[in-house]
This record gives C-alpha cells, sequence and structure tokens, in this order.
C-alpha cells in the first residue's frame, strides 16, 4: 500500500486546479459525565478525522470525549499540519484512532505525542493490505473497528466496559441494516454499473455489488496523481453520454475541471449523480446517519 493523496487532482489536457484547503482542528465533545477507575472522568479519545471520531463516539457515548483533528469537509488530511493545540490534545489522549492506510501520515507523527495512549489504525482492523484506504465506507470493517475501540476503552475504563460493548452491539445492529439494504441493490438492479471521479465509496459499491465501470487508465492515473489520458476521458465521457452507466458516483471534496464537467454530463443525459464526501458532511448527526443517506442517495439514483 502506498501513501498516495486520495483526493486526486484529476486533469485532462490541461492543468487542473484543485479546490482550495482550509485545514483546522476541531473538537467534539460528547455530553454527560464519565465513569471508571474512580475518577469520574471521561476517556480522552483523539480520532485522525470526524469520520473515526464519530464511530468513537457512538460506542463511548457519555463516558468519552472525543476530539477529531480534522472537522472540516474542505481540510485535506493529505497535506495537514498538526497544530500546537492538536499535539496537545495528542498527549492527554488515553486512545487515538488512526485511518491508517497512507491516508492520514499527518496523524501517525501526531498519536506518537500520545505515548502512553492504546492507539488503533482502522485501516489495520478492516481492510489490512487492501490497495483502497477509504475504509469507512466499508461497512462490515467499520463493524470491526467498532468492537476495538470498544474494546480499547473497556481496558481504560474497566467499570464502563459492558456499556461500550452495548454500545458497540446496537451500533454495530445498525451497520447490519445499513449492509443488507445495500447488498439487496444489487440484488434488485443486476449487472448494473456506475462511473466514479475517484474510488472514494469502493468498499461500498462492493457491498451492494454494484460495478465499477470506470476505465482502468482513468482510474490508475487518479490513483498515481497523473493526467488522465485523452482516451481514458472520451471513453468516460462516452459511457455518460450515452447511458451506458447508471451513475456517476463524484467526491464532492475534489473539484476540478474535468469533475464538474462530468457531473454537467451526467445531468445533461439523464444520469443519476451520487455525492460522497470523506468527512462527515455538515447535514449528519454521526456515521450511521452519513452512511443511510449515502445507501439512500445510490438506492434512488439506481430506482430513477
Amino acid at each position: 500500500m502506498t501513501s498516495r493523496r486520495t483526493t486526486s487532482v484529476l486533469a485532462a489536457a490541461s492543468a487542473l486546479a484543485v479546490f482550495a484547503l482550509g485545514a483546522c482542528s476541531s473538537t467534539s465533545s460528547s455530553s454527560g459525565s464519565g465513569a471508571g477507575g474512580g475518577t469520574g472522568d471521561q476517556v480522552k479519545v483523539v480520532a485522525s478525522t470526524d469520520v473515526w471520531g464519530s464511530v468513537a463516539s457512538a460506542v463511548g457515548g457519555d463516558k468519552v470525549q472525543v476530539t477529531s483533528i480534522i472537522h472540516d469537509p474542505s481540510a485535506d488530511p493529505h497535506s495537514y499540519e498538526s497544530t500546537a493545540d492538536d499535539a496537545l490534545a495528542a498527549k492527554k489522549a488515553q486512545l487515538t484512532l488512526a485511518n491508517g492506510g497512507g491516508y492520514d501520515e499527518f496523524f501517525t507523527k501526531l498519536s506518537g505525542e500520545a505515548a502512553s495512549a492504546k492507539k488503533l489504525v482502522a485501516y489495520d482492523i478492516a481492510k489490512p493490505g487492501e490497495e483502497n484506504e477509504h475504509v469507512w465506507y466499508d461497512l462490515p470493517g467499520v463493524a470491526k473497528v467498532a468492537d476495538q475501540v470498544a474494546a480499547a476503552l473497556g481496558e481504560i475504563q474497566p467499570a464502563s466496559k459492558q456499556k461500550f460493548d452495548e454500545n458497540a452491539k446496537s451500533f454495530k445492529s445498525q451497520l447490519d441494516g445499513l449492509i443488507k439494504k445495500a447488498s439487496a441493490l444489487g440484488a434488485a438492479h443486476p449487472d448494473t454499473k456506475v462511473v466514479v471521479t475517484e474510488p472514494v465509496a469502493h468498499y461500498l459499491l462492493k457491498t451492494a455489488n454494484i460495478g465499477d465501470a470506470t476505465p482502468k487508465a482513468f482510474s490508475d492515473a487518479i490513483e498515481n496523481e497523473t493526467d488522465v489520458p485523452a482516451a481514458a476521458v472520451s471513453e468516460f465521457t462516452k459511457l455518460i453520454k450515452e447511458k451506458q452507466v447508471k451513475a456517476l458516483v463524484n467526491n464532492v471534496q475534489t473539484v476540478t475541471p474535468l469533475t464538474k464537467q462530468a457531473v454537467a454530463d451526467a445531468k445533461a443525459s439523464g444520469v443519476a449523480v451520487v455525492d460522497v464526501s470523506e468527512t462527515l458532511p455538515a447535514n449528519v448527526t454521526g456515521y450511521i446517519d452519513w452512511m443511510t443517506k449515502d445507501v439512500d442517495s445510490l438506492s434512488g439514483a439506481l430506482n430513477s
């Protein structure tokens, strides 16, 4: 697995401008008092992004205080530079949760500040060795991460272990519902194909058994951060304009002339556009709500 820039710069025949990045550090704390260890304190958890911060919050409930270093949809984990506040939060952490797989390298150094903290890496738990690091879209993998978070929290605060296990069980039950809902899409729409601006929702499409028809040369160029060959752009565009695919899955956190044109072509051709992202959108309450909206959006596109 190589460390590559996930929000890839897509290029066709000209130099492309990537959206401006507004990196910031944000803290999200659950309310309520903690228990365990005789201190009454909440367990301090630091996550690289609010995606994993949301999972930690779902499992920890009011027994944890979660700090998500990247909490802004416009911030890029690949180029993010940690601040003094981030380092201070890391030093106080009892548990750190990274994405891994080359996605959030900044956090590897930052979590080193938490010398005595337990450290979890979602990629290593969910999909070790896989080429795609966007493991938050791997619903079964996220269930595995939830279990590991519960186990780690239970070791840190034994008095709350049962609560953490119960929260993880509830969270995984909701995930199971989403997995079944996504899996049903492929069964209802056999041989359905889509194209993607970049493979962010790769694992969700696999769960749904929806084929990705994106030309390999197109995807390879994105993965390697090189210009997309003109022939691949032409083939990609043809798939959309001739409605050979049911939807365009578009990462809204990467905006380039090529992605804008793809979205415009899809709308003009009557091909549904399914928006996906790399951090929690502003209109969701947590991970389950976010993934539910994404699954529903994919369902709507396939049924249109």
